[in-house]
């Protein structure tokens, strides 16, 4: 089960899962997203949204992104690359969890990890969440929406919400890259 904008719009909710989004926007079908087809090969094309796919999973409205360093390897051809999405630095508002995820809720502005980590393994408890034993994936930052999994450890809610600021959202995303 997920609970989403959409859903908390249009669907009642039971009071253990209620999801308050007062004017929240529907999530459309299709979205714009960054795509690396081949090394030095990069385009913008028309994807699917992602949703929730396991219970651990959030779904987040991109506010920002960066372009990595790591990025530039594939894009040189010194890395292997076929179609992937690109980005994983980035901000958001979540729209979407699956129902095992305890420290978000939708509407929550978010910093995203450049690494996708449980939090709970060994290496992540030593304070190593970016060699996490059971790192998930994440469906590409350079895009309109983004699917991250694991997304209790890899997620870190921002208190206040959104920043009105642009340069206070340029910090934030900065925050993504440690």
């Amino acid at each position: 089960a997920r609970h989403s904008l959409e859903a908390s719009q249009n669907t009642p909710q039971s009071e253990e899962n209620t999801v308050t989004a007062q004017s929240a926007p529907t999530i459309p079908d299709t979205m714009k997203a960054v795509i690396m087809r081949a090394p030095g090969d990069i385009v913008v094309e028309e994807v699917p949204v992602p949703h929730v796919a396991a219970p651990g999973d959030a779904v987040i409205k991109l506010a920002a992104a960066c372009i990595c360093g790591s990025d530039l390897w594939p894009f040189r051809g010194l890395q292997p690359v076929e179609n992937q999405r690109m980005g994983h630095e980035y901000v958001g508002t979540v729209v979407e969890v699956g129902e095992e995820v305890s420290t978000l809720k939708v509407g929550d502005f978010v910093i995203g990890s450049f690494m996708v980590s449980d939090s709970t393994c060994e290496i992540c408890q030593a304070g190593f969440p970016s060699h996490c034993a059971n790192a998930g994936s994440y469906t590409g930052s350079q895009a309109e929406y983004m699917r991250i999994e694991q997304a209790d450890g890899t997620l870190v809610v921002v208190p206040g919400g959104a920043p009105q600021d642009p340069e206070r959202l340029a910090d934030y995303l900065a925050a993504s890259d440690v």
